[in-house]
C-alpha cells in the first residue's frame, strides 16, 4: 500500500473511529443485549449464565394478565397498554399534524392578522419542559381542579366532579386534549417552513384562475407538501411509541396512571417497580424489543402510504 493511500486510510479511520464506537456502545450494543435479554431467562438475583428459553417470555408478556386495569376483564396488559398507545398514535398522526398543517396554511396565507404572535403562541409549549406541561394538565384535571369546578358551574351541581381520568373507557381523552396542545406548534413549524419555499407565483395563479382558498389547499398545497406530510408522520409515530414523561406526570398514581398506561409505562412498570418477579428485566426487554417491532410495522406502512400518494420521501 502507498504512503498517500495509508495516510488517507488512517485520516478515513480517524474520523470515523470516535462516532463509530459511540454508536457501538451507546446504541448497537443496547439493542443488542436486549434481545438476548428477551430470549433467556436472565434475572438479577441469578448466580449461573442465563439460560436461553425461546419465544417464552414473548408469549407470556402478550397473555399475561395480573387483573391490574379491572379485575374482571379479560384483556392482557400488554394489549389494554398497546390499545391506549395506538390512541396516542391516533391523535398524533390524525389530529397534530392536521391541526398543525391547517394552522401553518392560515399563517402562511395572512388570513389571520397577528400572525407573528399567534405563531408564537402555538409553538410556545415547545420551550416548556414535559413534566412541568403534564403536571400543569394533571392540576386542571383533578377531581377538586378547574375543568370540575366548570363541569359543577354549568351543572348547578356542587357535587358533581370531574371523574374522567378514573373512567378506563374515557381516561385517554385528557391524555389526547394535552398532546395536542403541546405538539401540534412543532408540526405547523415544519408545515410552516415548507410552505415558505413554495413560489407564490402558483397560489397567484390559482386565485387568478378562480381557484378558492379551499381549492388551493387540497390541489396545490397539499400535493407539494406530501414529503413534509410523510415526515411529519414518520415522527409522530416514533414519539407516540417512545413518549413517556408526558403521560407519566399527566396521570397521577394509582387508577388513572393504570387507566392511561401505554407501553413505555407498561415496560418501567414491569423492568422496575416489580421487584418481586425475578424475571421483569427479561420482560422488560421483551416489551421493548415488541416495541421496536410495532415502530417497524407502522413505519413500513406510512412509506406504502406514501409511495401510493406519490412521494419521493422513504425512511
Amino acid at each position: 500500500m502507498k504512503k498517500t493511500d495509508r495516510r488517507e486510510l488512517l485520516t478515513f479511520i480517524g474520523f470515523i473511529a470516535p462516532g463509530l464506537l459511540l454508536y457501538l456502545f451507546i446504541i448497537a450494543y443496547p439493542i443488542c443485549y436486549s434481545v438476548f435479554l428477551s430470549f433467556t431467562n436472565y434475572n438479577p438475583t441469578m448466580t449461573e449464565s442465563p439460560s436461553f428459553v425461546g419465544f417464552a417470555n414473548y408469549i407470556k408478556v402478550l397473555t399475561m394478565n395480573k387483573g391490574i386495569v379491572d379485575a374482571t376483564t379479560e384483556i392482557p396488559e400488554f394489549w389494554y397498554a398497546f390499545k391506549n398507545n395506538m390512541i396516542v398514535v391516533a391523535v398524533s398522526v390524525f389530529g397534530q399534524i392536521p391541526i398543525g398543517f391547517a394552522l401553518a396554511f392560515i399563517l402562511y396565507r395572512k388570513q389571520v392578522k397577528g400572525a407573528t404572535f399567534f405563531q408564537s403562541m402555538v409553538f410556545l409549549p415547545q420551550f416548556l419542559s414535559t413534566i412541568v406541561i403534564g403536571i400543569m394538565w394533571r392540576m386542571l384535571f383533578m377531581i377538586d381542579g378547574p375543568v370540575s369546578r366548570m363541569i359543577q358551574y354549568f351543572r348547578n351541581d356542587p357535587s358533581a366532579q370531574f371523574s374522567m381520568m378514573m373512567d378506563p373507557k374515557q381516561a385517554m381523552f385528557p391524555i389526547g386534549v394535552a398532546l395536542i396542545w403541546m405538539y401540534t406548534g412543532f408540526y405547523m413549524i415544519i408545515f410552516l417552513a415548507n410552505l415558505q419555499k413554495i413560489n407564490e407565483s402558483m397560489f397567484e395563479a390559482a386565485k387568478i384562475d378562480g381557484a378558492s382558498e379551499f381549492q388551493i389547499f387540497y390541489k396545490i398545497t397539499i400535493p407539494l407538501l406530501a414529503g413534509a406530510i410523510l415526515t411529519s408522520c414518520i415522527l409522530a409515530i416514533a414519539g407516540s411509541l417512545k413518549g413517556f414523561s408526558l403521560i407519566f406526570a399527566l396521570a397521577s398514581e394509582g387508577k388513572q396512571r393504570i387507566n392511561t398506561e401505554v407501553l413505555p409505562i407498561y415496560m418501567y412498570r414491569t423492568s422496575f417497580n416489580n421487584a418481586k418477579d425475578p424475571l421483569r428485566f427479561a420482560y422488560g426487554a421483551t416489551i421493548s424489543n415488541i416495541v421496536v417491532l410495532i415502530s417497524i410495522l407502522l413505519i413500513t406502512f406510512s412509506n406504502w402510504v406514501g409511495k401510493k400518494l406519490g412521494t419521493d420521501e422513504e425512511y
